[in-house]
């Protein structure tokens, strides 16, 4: 039996400075993905649900934690940290202290 896909975390490797959203934008345009920029203040909170497609996620400025009750993880992301989330793991948010800014894609099923 194949095991479920577990969502993935890249981190930006901290010797070198965050990217900026032009080159975000370009290494997802390189993956043939269209992302896209969103944000929220602090403290915003995204219930607990899933998608139907593979979720591509890099935090530009700010922080963000995702709940994976599933798995009984979470995972904070900062500025260059991507998440790879695979279609239909349920997943939560919570936007940190700063107040968030992400670049996301998606890519078919």
């Amino acid at each position: 039996m194949a095991q479920p896909l577990r969502p993935k975390v890249t981190r930006w490797p901290a010797d070198r400075p965050a990217p900026d959203e032009r080159k975000l934008r370009a290494l997802l345009s390189g993956e043939n993905v269209a992302p896209y920029a969103w944000g929220n203040p602090p403290g915003d909170r995204y219930a607990a649900h899933h998608h139907p497609y593979h979720k591509i996620l890099y935090c530009l400025t700010g922080s963000i934690v995702f709940e994976l009750p599933s798995l009984g993880e979470a995972v904070e992301l900062r500025p260059g940290d991507r998440l790879d989330l695979p279609p239909h793991v349920e997943h939560a948010a919570l936007v940190g202290p700063e107040g968030v800014v992400c670049l996301e894609a998606h890519r078919p099923r």
